[in-house]
């Protein structure tokens, strides 16, 4: 068994990638640790979970609580159900502090994600996570890194080198083509919020998705070509990447999953069932892990 730390930022992470990540570690007999910023509960994206908000409606009182759009966006049944399961697990509800973790302390690491500026940006910028990120990868333990996770570990730079921890190896993350999916939806439908799907908006003079994730992961990289999508080839390119269709535990043909060594790396919540069942694999493999 592998004690595999979660950290999470104290609001807004993507409830799939949280959830279904740690169910399915857990059923592989793996006990995930939470750890949040103030040591309290943290709380996902609401719109994720109740698809509330993406609505041109959904400013206006009463209104509100109407969806359309959102119930496409949000999401699917059965992340809403590991989701409130979740919640009622014991230690996702006492987690440790930030400042309390160490690499000493857990066997593996699991960032996940979540694309709403407001509670991200604190997980995304944190020197303390960025420094647990390096610790991780210097003693080289198993790390996973979903969606807007990756973009934390693109940032994670190693003081002995000077390099992101993710320089030299390969790995895939949010693309371009599924952030800017999302964010031309919202533009329509949000426009009060219309970067809600973008984390970082392009700066005045930036390319056309400079500050995307894909684009910044790729800027860490030793080598743009160590960015891995979906290839054109693909007798299921279509399901992985309409943004339409995600995986569960019965299907596997949309996810997109790279492996490099001790580290595994996916897209977005629809590759979640498949990349965590793939990091519960490496786990398995470890025989200092198992039980």
């Amino acid at each position: 068994m592998a004690l595999v730390l979660m950290p999470l930022p104290a609001r807004d992470f993507d409830p799939t990638e949280v959830a279904v990540g740690w169910k399915v570690l857990s059923a592989a007999g793996h006990k995930v640790v939470f750890a949040t910023p103030d040591g309290e509960p943290g709380v996902a994206d609401d719109i994720m979970v109740t698809g509330r908000g993406l609505d041109p409606w959904s400013f206006a009182p009463l209104l509100n609580r109407v969806a359309f759009v959102g119930l496409f966006m949000r999401a699917n049944a059965d992340a809403r159900l590991t989701y409130r399961e979740m919640t009622d697990y014991s230690a996702f509800n006492a987690p440790l502090r930030w400042d309390d973790i160490s690499v000493a302390g857990a066997d593996a690491l699991y960032l996940p994600g979540g694309h709403r500026a407001r509670g991200m940006r604190e997980y995304l910028e944190s020197p303390l996570l960025q420094r647990t990120v390096v610790d991780f990868f210097a003693a080289g333990k198993p790390v996973a890194a979903v969606c807007h996770g990756v973009l934390l570990a693109a940032r994670s730079v190693d003081p002995a080198t000077g390099q992101s921890v993710l320089y030299g190896r390969r790995t895939t993350a949010l693309t371009w083509r599924l952030e800017r999916l999302g964010w031309s939806i919202a533009r329509w439908t949000r426009p009060w919020d219309p970067n809600y799907f973008r984390t970082y908006a392009d700066a005045p003079g930036q390319p056309d998705g400079y500050m995307s994730v894909e684009q910044e992961v790729t800027r860490a990289l030793a080598h743009p070509d160590d960015f891995l999508d979906v290839p054109a080839h693909d007798t299921d390119y279509w399901l992985k990447t309409s943004g339409r269709h995600r995986d569960s535990q019965q299907d596997r043909r949309p996810a997109f999953v790279v492996r490099d060594g001790n580290y595994v790396s996916a897209r977005w919540p629809g590759d979640v069932h498949t990349f965590a069942a793939s990091f519960a694999a490496m786990l398995a493999e470890d025989s200092s892990l198992r039980a």
